[in-house]
């Protein structure tokens, strides 16, 4: 193979200025698609039409009114919000919400559908109409009226009074960046105009609407921000290590066009929408493409210090690196296609366009860098030679010490191991977006002072049509709603049942003794039918009653519970339901929280199969590499364990992960070989090549390919680390930490692998002749 290779090589020395040309044109064809990439700003992109809890959340919301929302909560820095000056703040901002685009329905505590009873007839109006004409004393009765009404208390009021909240319900497009842009644009105007006038109370904004629009904005401060960061660390990363200008302009250009081309290829021409996942492809592809180019550049530079004409050392270095840089892209290419198997298609997306701009990285790294390489002017400074020379040192010292590393190394990874097991899973949407982000600040600000952004609704069915007004499933919904209410983990419950009570009081003269449910179905159906009647536009019951009057919503507001407490929630529920209700009531729950709640799940069951796909192709690929079944099946642990060790470090600092740790192992994965593959290559050479023993094969590789693991580690270490500053944490946590499993690895590639070689490999000649090894060894 290595004839075909050096022939190879010498073509695209000789054609160097048409292959520049041809590779920039291809590649700008490529790119050319990114006229045609569009952000996603809707949160169920997160999920696949198949997931069980999506489809209850379209059921509800087909169903009843739609689930997106805005709140603009306020509190003062001092006093009450219920004096008729801040009264009329909520008025005015009730009145201006109502302009919202696409806003359908607005709730407050000023327009609050208040019933009372005059005489025999029931009397429907706002609980606040005129804000200006309340004294004192009336502006505390509508603070005592809002407290005992369940259905605002908590929610559109807190109990010390001191913080309220203004809902608008709309019915937004499906995925309309655009839409939610304006949506965004006109609530921050009235926010900002409200705390120009009212520079005594806080005032936030927070809601669905609001997280969808985070997600956007998450995705677009990554493309802005830690791209271009990337681009700053990158060249002064391959400079300050290669102190050569020509290879650091020629690695950019190569992470530049593999990024274009990559994200071109699959978020334009391919159609696939950009997400905040899939934003933090252009930093993964910058990353991975600058490793392959790193190998072809360091030993390029090696061989001219040893005496080498450039275009020489550009051919010996395409010999050398042909196989491993090939099989690296592969298996690189690999590990984040399995990202396919996630249950959440953001996750795919962000697989399959690096997974193309490794393959993409791969072509021009033995194609247009060493060509552009042989235009350009090059220097070999002494610093590599310098790091060879290190790396030459470092060899004896892990030699001389193999059996102590092997026993050291070992224990460190069982101790590690040992500590996974403490590990849950919790997610939490809230949380998936750092205190630099609007919407995590203002979600969690309003959780503290009023009411949680995590609800699930229960749609429970009546059996019949109009069956709403019978008192016995009233009396079962206001029996459920109550259970519900004793729970630790619920701070508000929205059910018709309160409705219901409040209308038959009103309509007995607003007696006490009638807040409860009505006794006959006839009395009840006249009543619910009156009440309907005197409600304004906007503020009907169609979010809690469906059409046909057979089912009502039951909706709850929790704590900032975690995902297993969400479970256990869940759980009671069920059994209540199963036990105490009939069996046409019984409903599993569904809605935002739940949906994320259990995302971690989800993706850790699809994942595990992907992952375990991966690892298997992996394996192969090594195994058929080095044509080594002892070599091959070495070459499994330094491929494992450093995930192990990662996740065992992260353990010692918290017990709970997010669904982003799902994909970390299948992103790390195809990473973690590259080094493996290259030590094992070069060893193998020494071994069959120049019939070396273990400890000098092992010395061979540390001096002819150390320098360039080192250093194309530290440049994945520093790329993915670059991505933990993302304030959407999912990236930030998936960067993190692939970025402690890669340095792991190098660290087990150094200090373990070398020592398993020289335990398991200790034979003192390899007997292969020349040919036999000509034709055994690994392509490189």
């Amino acid at each position: 193979m290595n004839n075909w290779v050096v022939a190879y090589a010498k073509a695209v020395v000789k054609l160097r200025w048409l292959i520049v040309l041809a590779s920039i044109a291809g590649v700008m064809f490529l790119a050319s698609g990114g006229r045609f990439i569009e952000f996603s700003n809707d949160y169920r992109y997160f999920f696949t039409e198949q997931n069980p809890n999506l489809q209850a959340f379209e059921r509800l919301e087909r169903t009843y009114t739609s689930p997106d929302t805005l709140l603009w909560v306020m509190r003062p820095n001092e006093g009450t919000m219920t004096t008729p000056e801040r009264l009329a703040i909520i008025k005015d901002i009730t009145e201006r919400a109502w302009q919202t685009p696409f806003s359908i329905r607005v709730d407050s505590l000023t327009n609050y559908q208040h019933t009372t009873a005059e005489n025999d007839d029931l009397t429907v109006r706002d609980l606040v109409p005129d804000p200006e004409a309340l004294d004192k004393q009336d502006a505390n009765e509508v603070g005592d009226i809002a407290l005992g009404e369940p259905v605002i208390a908590k929610r559109l009021i807190s109990e010390d009074e001191t913080t309220s909240a203004v809902v608008a319900t709309l019915r937004m497009p499906r995925d309309d960046q655009v839409a939610t842009s304006k949506v965004m644009a006109y609530a921050r105007s009235l926010l900002a105009d409200m705390r120009e006038k009212h520079p005594e109370i806080r005032f936030e904004l927070t809601g669905s609407v609001a997280l969808s629009n985070s997600f956007s904005e998450a995705a677009q401060n990554d493309l802005k921000i830690l791209t271009p960061a990337m681009y700053i660390v990158l060249g002064l990363t391959v400079f300050l290590l290669t102190r050569s200008f020509s290879g650091t302009l020629a690695t950019i250009l190569v992470v530049t066009l593999s990024a274009f081309g990559a994200m071109g290829l699959v978020m334009g021409w391919l159609g696939v929408k950009l997400t905040p996942p899939s934003a933090g492809a252009p930093t993964i592809i910058l990353t991975i493409a600058v490793a392959d180019s790193i190998h072809v550049l360091v030993t390029m530079l090696v061989e001219m210090r040893k005496g080498r004409t450039k275009h020489e050392a550009i051919v010996e270095s395409l010999r050398v690196n042909w196989g491993p840089v090939f099989l690296t892209s592969v298996t690189t290419a690999i590990g984040f296609a399995s990202l396919n198997f996630s249950d959440a298609p953001p996750f795919r997306d962000l697989g399959n366009t690096a997974a193309a701009g490794a393959i993409i990285a791969w072509v021009l790294s033995v194609s247009f860098l060493p060509a552009l390489i042989a235009i350009l002017p090059v220097n070999a400074k002494g610093a590599i030679v310098r790091q060879s020379e290190f790396m030459e040192r470092f060899a004896e010292t892990v030699i001389g010490n193999w059996r102590k590393l092997l026993v050291v190394m070992t224990i460190i990874i069982i101790a590690f191991a040992t500590l996974l097991p403490r590990f849950v899973f919790n997610d939490r949407f809230v949380t998936y977006f750092d205190d630099r982000m609007e919407f995590r600040v203002a979600s969690d600000w309003a959780a503290d002072h009023l009411t949680g952004i995590y609800q699930i609704s229960y749609s429970l069915s009546a059996g019949e049509p109009g069956g709403v007004s019978n008192p016995e499933y009233v009396a079962k919904l206001e029996e459920f709603a109550d259970w519900f209410r004793q729970q630790p983990e619920v701070v508000h419950v929205s059910t018709f049942s309160d409705v219901m009570k409040r209308i038959n009081k009103s309509m007995h003269g607003d007696k006490e003794s009638y807040y409860r449910v009505p006794d006959e179905r006839e009395m009840a159906a006249q009543f619910l039918l009156l009440y309907e009647m005197s409600l304004p536009y906007g503020l009907d019951l169609n979010d809690q009653i469906n059409v046909d009057k057979s089912a009502t919503k039951l909706t709850l507001t929790l704590t900032d519970i975690s995902t297993v407490e969400m479970q256990d929630l869940i759980n009671r529920a069920d059994t209540w339901l199963r036990e105490n209700a009939p069996e046409h009531m019984y409903s599993y729950p569904a809605g935002q929280a739940v949906m994320f709640a259990f995302i971690g799940r989800n993706n850790f069951n699809a994942m595990t199969s992907g992952t375990a796909i991966a690892l298997l192709l992996i394996s192969g690929c090594l195994m058929l590499a080095l044509r080594n079944l002892k070599l091959g099946l070495i070459s499994l642990i330094p491929n494992l364990t450093p995930p192990i060790v990662a996740f065992g470090i992260l353990a010692l600092f918290t017990a709970e992960v997010g669904f982003w740790s799902t994909f970390v192992i299948a992103t790390a994965l195809g990473l973690i070989v590259d080094a493996t593959v290259h030590f094992l290559s070069k060893y193998r050479r020494a071994r069959f090549e120049h019939g070396k023993d273990a400890e000098d094969s092992v010395r061979y590789a540390f001096s002819t390919v150390g320098t360039a693991l080192w250093v194309s580690t530290f440049v994945l270490v520093i790329g993915f680390a670059i991505l933990a500053l993302s304030p959407f944490k999912v990236n930030a946590m998936l960067g993190l930490m692939v970025a402690l499993t890669v340095a792991c690895a190098l660290v087990i590639d150094f200090l373990l692998l070398p020592s398993l070689l020289i335990a398991l490999d200790r034979r003192k000649k390899a007997a292969h002749s020349k040919l036999e090894a000509a034709s055994s060894a690994p392509a490189e």
